[in-house]
């Protein structure tokens, strides 16, 4: 057991342990699949393997020492864009160049993990970085002199309830906390908005709302949100009746705020992103947990309209979650498999494709993922942002590591990668909610 721990942690952690001998006699299991297994169009799917106490991972959260950074490929570097800020974990571009970042966390949800094992959660994401009070603000950052350093920072939305995804259409700023999407009016220039908000739409919240981030994406028309709602549990433990309206893409008309739901079955959606040569709706998905160091794979997808992708009663298209009572099997029997699979736990949540991007050659076409890395792995997943090139609006070879690093040889975190957009000048921004750090990477 580790020993770097703090005393509070490593008292859940000897619980954990405790629990984990009794159960199993022996250690928490370790992956021996090779790298690269459960990635692809076509992954291989392990057998499920159901554990009362499931494999714990935990990369203690420490931030970047000194002047450490993430690292990145030849012909590429990275540097710091903006720094100090308070888990920043979402980012969006204004069309004059200005980059807006959500400093934000988990709204109050007291009925979320409850009992034991939430208390053993509740250790575990401390420990991870993933407990700190919500900012509830949007920043604004300039790089005034394009040197590839924000040079001004302001506070630009204040008293927000947990803010993540953000869209400007036409002279209206699109807002979702995690329970409302909000709208503002927005001028070329302004470093900060003042007037009130009005309200569009309210979103599943409550004492529970698990999955709390709520991500907006606007059409080309500027006619339609597309939002992103996680469920409200791993596998509908909290009974379905909890799950009205979640695990699902809303289409929501911009004008009435009348919506309806566009896709379901996406246990937690997150980044979305339109692929410019056949024009679908794309989203990176967070899939279900206890199931094994390799199971199951979270995805990138393309989202076709009416569409169910199987959470919570079965997985990766028609591969039936047992622990789900009472099945569906009609509906199951219509679960469509995902484009791509990104391996098991690897928590997929930034995604923007790569038009407009000047970094090398081999990022001309495809998307950018943020994956944020595991916490129930045996060796961890994820901490990193990878690409994933396309040809011909379909996914086409394996995942290229753009951004790593996160991780140091002791299994501790300095940073976990969340969103990733391009700014203005073809550079990937990276936000990173562990290191408090917007990340810039360009062409050297």
């Amino acid at each position: 057991m580790s020993n770097f721990l703090p005393p509070n942690y490593r008292f859940a952690a000897v619980v954990l342990f405790i629990i984990e001998i009794s159960l199993t006699s022996g250690c928490a299991e370790t992956s021996t699949k090779p790298a690269g297994f459960g990635v692809g169009p076509n992954p291989t799917l392990p057998a499920p393997k159901h554990r009362l106490i499931p494999t714990v991972e935990v990369a203690p959260a420490i931030g970047w020492p000194g002047k450490l950074t993430p690292t990145t490929d030849k012909g590429m570097q990275i540097n710091a864009f903006a720094k100090n800020l308070d888990h920043p974990r979402w980012l969006y571009v204004l069309p004059n160049g200005d980059v807006l970042v959500a400093e934000t966390n988990a709204p109050y949800k007291p009925d979320d993990n409850s009992g034991f094992k939430g208390w053993v959660v509740g250790f575990i994401m401390d420990i991870a970085g993933a407990t700190p009070p919500s900012a509830n603000r949007i920043t604004l950052l300039r790089d005034s002199n394009g040197d590839g350093v924000a040079d001004v920072q302001s506070v630009f939305l204040t008293d927000l309830n947990s803010p993540f995804g953000m869209t400007l259409v036409g002279d209206n700023l699109f807002i979702a906390n995690s329970d409302a999407i909000l709208r503002f009016p927005y001028q070329a220039g302004d470093m900060q908005i003042t007037k009130p908000a009005t309200k569009l739409i309210d979103l599943p919240a409550g004492k529970i709302n698990h999955h709390w981030t709520k991500n907006i994406l606007a059409n080309d028309e500027g006619t339609k949100l597309y939002v992103t709602v996680g469920s409200n549990s791993n596998v509908a433990e909290n009974g379905i009746e909890a799950e009205t309206d979640r695990a699902a893409i809303w289409e929501v008309d911009i004008e009435t705020g009348t919506h309806h739901l566009f896709a379901t079955g996406l246990r937690n959606p997150n980044g979305m992103a339109w692929e410019p040569v056949t024009g679908k709706l794309w989203t990176v998905v967070n899939e279900r947990d206890e199931l094994g160091n390799d199971l199951v794979p979270d995805y990138l997808t393309s989202v076709s309209e009416g569409g169910f992708y199987g959470w919570p009663y079965s997985y990766y298209g028609q591969h039936i979650d047992i622990r789900v009572k009472p099945q569906r099997p009609e509906l199951v029997a219509s679960a469509l498999a995902p484009d791509y699979a990104l391996g098991s736990h690897v928590a997929p949540l930034g995604l923007t494709s790569s038009t407009g991007n000047t970094l090398l050659p081999i990022f001309s076409h495809g998307m950018f993922i943020g994956e944020h890395g595991s916490w129930n792995r045996k060796p961890p997943s994820g901490y990193k942002v990878v690409f994933i090139p396309f040809i011909n609006g379909q996914p086409a070879g394996n995942p290229i590591d753009v951004v790593t690093g996160f991780l140091n040889p002791k299994g501790e975190a300095y940073g976990r990668p969340v969103g990733v957009v391009i700014d203005k000048k073809g550079a990937l921004l990276v936000a990173d909610d562990v290191g408090n750090t917007v990340w810039r990477v360009s062409k050297s």
